[in-house]
């Protein structure tokens, strides 16, 4: 797999502009606008409430917006149902884990495989030559896969045994099966220890670097988050209050307050406790 999706065409960029949610009168989004280029990973970060998971709701089609647009390239997202969001390259994994426990990791990864898969139910059940030929390619592709995350030689282990952090990577691995043009990571690393962490963070610098597949990610570990991000977004109560390169990003005043509060009348500023890019993160970090 290279910068481009399954079909050759190159991955396009995700426009995301004045983007509104409400719920009976709560405003959980107000007027976010962002863009996520081709080939680069996108941080949406911010304090619990801010915003994050009601926009990864609408990227994904989970929630519909109340105003604003959502385009892949030219391909409008707004409105759409998940399945056609899913199909139009956009895949996405959950904070919480969803493997099937008792599926083999094989078998879990080629669920993945869904949505590109063309023979019919009645030529797959009786074993047609072109089915079975198709779903060899399929497993071929689900073994290159697992081999790029580090989980291969798991792939005849049911989900349900692995461990936490490599059933993180089994997820992940599964949503790279979809051949994906944008790939939405929420909270990737969220449970898992120093070294699981430094090893899922590894993987998708490799997914953007190698593979060319433009992320958009939400993640609590500002360490990860900032050695991780081309570009970063910081909402605050709905709204987007900074967005630039990390090194930027760390420094605004209005990021520094949205999370450390507003230092008292007369003291020194509050500095930031976000580490630089590149830096790593020490054991118990500030957390959005």
């Amino acid at each position: 797999m290279t910068a481009t999706n399954a079909t050759g065409t190159g991955i396009p960029p995700l426009h995301v502009r004045d983007l509104t949610v409400r719920f009976a009168g709560l405003t959980a989004l107000d007027a976010i606008s962002l863009t996520v280029a081709p080939g680069t990973v996108h941080a949406v970060i911010g304090p619990n409430g801010a915003g994050k998971s009601t926009c990864f709701n609408v990227l994904s089609g989970v929630y519909r917006a109340t105003a604003g647009t959502v385009h892949l390239g030219d391909q409008e997202l707004t409105g759409l149902p998940p399945h056609r969001i899913a199909g139009l390259g956009v895949a996405r994994i959950f904070q919480n884990l969803a493997l099937p426990p008792r599926t083999t990791v094989a078998d879990s990864l080629l669920l993945g495989r869904h949505r590109l898969t063309r023979a019919g139910f009645l030529a797959a059940g009786l074993r047609l030559p072109a089915a079975v030929r198709e779903e060899h390619r399929h497993r071929e592709r689900v073994r290159e896969i697992a081999e790029f995350v580090g989980i291969a030689d798991q792939l005849s282990t049911p989900t349900g045994a692995l461990p936490y952090g490599q059933q993180k990577l089994a997820e992940l691995a599964r949503a790279l099966c979809m051949e994906p043009r944008v790939l939405l990571l929420d909270e990737p690393v969220a449970g898992m220890t120093a070294d699981e962490r430094r090893r899922t963070a590894a993987v998708v610098a490799g997914v953007r670097d190698s593979l060319g597949i433009s992320i958009v990610l939400v993640e609590h570990d500002m360490g990860v988050v900032m050695r991780l991000a081309d570009e970063v977004t910081v909402l605050d109560f709905g709204r987007r209050i900074a967005g630039g390169p990390p090194d930027r990003v760390q420094n605004d005043p209005a990021v520094i307050q949205a999370y450390l509060g507003a230092p008292a009348e007369g003291s020194a500023p509050a500095k930031s406790s976000v580490p630089a890019k590149g830096s790593a993160p020490a054991e118990g970090e500030a957390r959005a």
